[in-house]
């Protein structure tokens, strides 16, 4: 049994996750850590959010907030978001916690004691309009490498470059849009040229590493040189510098972040009532610390953080593995958080269930090259491989027992060709392990598909509407055959797509738990003769072009509303704006009372549930996104306010017919339905 230490990169506490977060750094390490679970291994997968740092000062700033409130915010937007998606952390923490200061404070004093950290004065970039010094992050301008116009004071995101912010051209002021001027400040840099030999050996001896990473770092080194590199920031936010002269200054957050993996660790340790279980993974030698990261990770996981642990007096163990991914683009565009020009997590999770963008992004991985989100791509995945192949598959076999065998799977003697398509299903098993070890996820959801294609022929060939009456003998071989294709199947599916692979287990009647499945020993586990079914539903729906087709002009709309300057994505969550209406646009809609007559929620989905209200004399139904609120059963009889005349659409393969109208508050963590504060008639106007 092999242990293991998985994390993924904290994201910025200053806003929602998106496609390419998910893509790049959290779904690919949730697969590997449920497949080496599912191993038998020793493993804990902690992540947190990344709490310091110009990204959330200067979002404060613009709401006119404390850092704290952004940061609390959105730590629970991203935190649900994950749990929803069903990213299986061990521990999910943030860095603007006591523990974590504590143990940033000790890596800098250790680093400082051994002569690792010097000070030295230098020149800064001040805004007069602000009156303040600006760190990196708060100056953009033009890339002196690459001419990218957009280009950070500490990184160009196109070319990868880490910069000084007095190196680009054209700078200005984020605050201000000012061009601002040089000064002369203090800060405490990290000698990271101390390192460097040791860091090359270190890393041209990680023959494992993925090509993109290992030659893109030693590139970087050989290209750039290490040097000295500063590790504090002019700023009143973030884990202060721990020296007498360190007033007003604070650890720059790309020292102190990666530490966050340290002190969620702590955290988890605490929380299981061992405090000192931590150690058992950071100070094991023969542990392998496995960091997932974004492409434009690569340089601050291998080089920096590794200096950082190998200047501690503790013995941290050094990473093991630095899986990075390359960028998702958006219908062909890169994902831009400004212009709203992406997918929110958590707004996907309104309207879909959490496996098929699992299975999407898993099949479209950007792992060795760029990949692109399309919504019609994601249509086409959906229904033409997760419904038209997998799910058919479980459908059709599980129908015809439930209907024509009493719910009972049979038993019967294999014939050759029985053997030979179980046979094959247990190689691609194997196959599956096997690129699951290799973080080869794109990959591992070809094989999975190629799975149930295997049942879908034999289910094709062996013609079992035919036995039924011909060879009842036979059918039985044929239908117990089908029942394990579908257990080894679930195995194989649980990693991309937990969600389904446990409904599919249970529909098996599978006594034990799935997650206790081990791939060494699954192949040789059946469904057993006589073990009646449990309950059937569809593993996955299609997506109607209408569907499609909204999202589409979701997309469109709000990066469009973006671009005319009114709404970028930070301003939207903030607080919702829109455009005046005269009074012949508003009487277009017919607001009623509406009774609900029935409320049960929509097993597919964690948000939404089916309403059927009484408008009048009509009866129709509703989906309303209030799961999270409301128990369904306290809805009956409730009478509510909605939006009568709402052109319909398909959500989750159901139709809704109008809208209910709620408030809530500004992270909707509380919602509340309208209601008339008076006794009225189902179908009384609103007006």
């Amino acid at each position: 049994m092999a242990k293991y230490l998985v994390t993924s990169a904290l994201i910025y506490a200053n806003g929602p996750i998106h496609l390419g977060h998910m893509a790049g750094a959290y779904l690919p390490a949730d697969v590997f850590v449920r497949f080496r679970r599912m191993n038998g291994d020793d493993v804990i997968f902690i992540s947190g959010t990344d709490e310091h740092g110009v990204p959330i000062t200067i979002r404060a700033e613009k709401e006119g907030v404390t850092p704290r409130e952004i940061v609390d915010r959105y730590h629970k937007i991203t935190r649900d978001s994950f749990a929803q998606f069903g990213i299986s952390f061990d521990n999910y923490s943030g860095t603007a916690r006591l523990k974590h200061y504590e143990i940033s404070s000790k890596f800098f004093t250790d680093l400082y004691r051994n002569g690792h950290i010097m000070l030295k004065e230098e020149q800064q970039f001040y805004d007069e309009v602000a009156g303040r010094f600006l760190p990196d992050r708060y100056v953009e301008g033009t890339c002196p490498k690459c001419a990218y116009e957009r280009a950070r004071g500490d990184q160009c995101d196109k070319c990868g470059s880490l910069l000084n912010s007095l190196e680009l051209i054209n700078p200005k002021s984020v605050l201000s849009n000012a061009i601002p001027i040089v000064k002369n400040t203090t800060h405490w840099y990290l000698k990271l040229q101390d390192f460097e030999n040791k860091l090359i050996e270190w890393i041209e001896g990680n023959k494992h590493w993925k090509d993109n990473v290992r030659k893109f770092i030693l590139g970087w080194i050989r290209k750039e040189g290490l040097h000295e590199r500063s590790i504090t920031r002019d700023l009143d936010w973030g884990v202060p510098v721990p020296l007498p002269e360190g007033k007003g200054k604070v650890l720059y957050v790309w020292f102190d972040a990666p530490i966050g993996y340290i002190s969620s660790t702590v955290e988890w340790a605490e929380r299981s009532g061992k405090p000192d279980k931590w150690k058992d993974y950071w100070y094991d030698k023969d542990a392998k610390l496995v960091h997932f990261i974004g492409k434009d990770n690569i340089p601050f996981h291998a080089v920096i953080w590794p200096a950082v642990l190998m200047g501690q007096n503790d013995p941290y163990l050094l990473p093991y593995d630095i899986p990075a991914n390359e960028y998702l683009t958006l219908e062909g565009d890169k994902i831009s958080t400004s212009l709203n020009w992406a997918i929110w997590i958590n707004e996907y999770l309104e309207c879909f269930p959490p496996d098929p963008l699992r299975y999407y992004l898993a099949a479209n991985a950007p792992e060795s090259k760029d990949a692109d989100f399309s919504w019609k791509s994601f249509q086409e995945r959906n229904n033409e491989e997760l419904a038209n192949i997998l799910g058919n598959f479980a459908n059709r076999s599980l129908t015809f027992i439930q209907n024509h065998l009493d719910g009972t799977v049979p038993g019967g003697e294999y014939s050759a060709g029985d053997k030979e398509a179980i046979n094959k299903v247990y190689k691609h098993i194997k196959e599956i392990t096997g690129l699951f070890a290799n973080y080869k996820v794109r990959d591992a959801a070809r094989v999975l598909m190629d799975i149930a294609r295997v049942g879908n022929k034999y289910f094709d060939e062996t013609k079992p509407w035919e036995l039924k009456k011909s060879d009842p003998a036979r059918l039985g071989a044929v239908m117990n055959v089908c029942a394990n294709i579908l257990r080894g199947l679930a195995v194989a599916m649980y990693p991309i797509l937990p969600f389904s692979a446990e409904k599919l287990w249970a529909m098996l009647g599978e006594p034990g738990k799935l997650t206790d499945e081990r791939w060494d020993t699954c192949t040789g586990k059946t469904v057993e003769a006589g073990r009646k079914l449990g309950k059937l539903e569809i593993l996955f729906v299609k997506y109607d072009d209408d569907v499609i087709q909204r999202e589409i002009d979701k997309l469109h709309q709000k990066s469009a509303q973006a671009k005319q300057g009114g709404t970028k994505m930070e301003e939207t969550e903030k607080k919702e704006t829109a455009p005046l209406v005269n009074i012949d646009e508003f009487k277009k809609f017919d607001i009623r009372v509406a009774e609900i007559v029935s409320a049960e929620p929509l097993e597919k989905s964690k948000k939404l549930i089916k309403l059927k209200v009484k408008v009048g004399d009509i009866e129709k139904q509703i989906l309303a996104g209030i799961k999270e609120f409301y128990d369904a059963s306290n809805l009956v009889g409730k009478k509510i306010i909605i939006i009568n005349n709402l052109e319909s659409a398909t959500l989750m393969g159901e139709k809704s017919e109008g809208m209910l109208l709620a408030a809530s508050n500004g992270d909707r963590s509380v919602l509340s339905l309208l209601t008339p504060d008076k006794e009225m008639e189902s179908g009384g106007k609103i007006s």
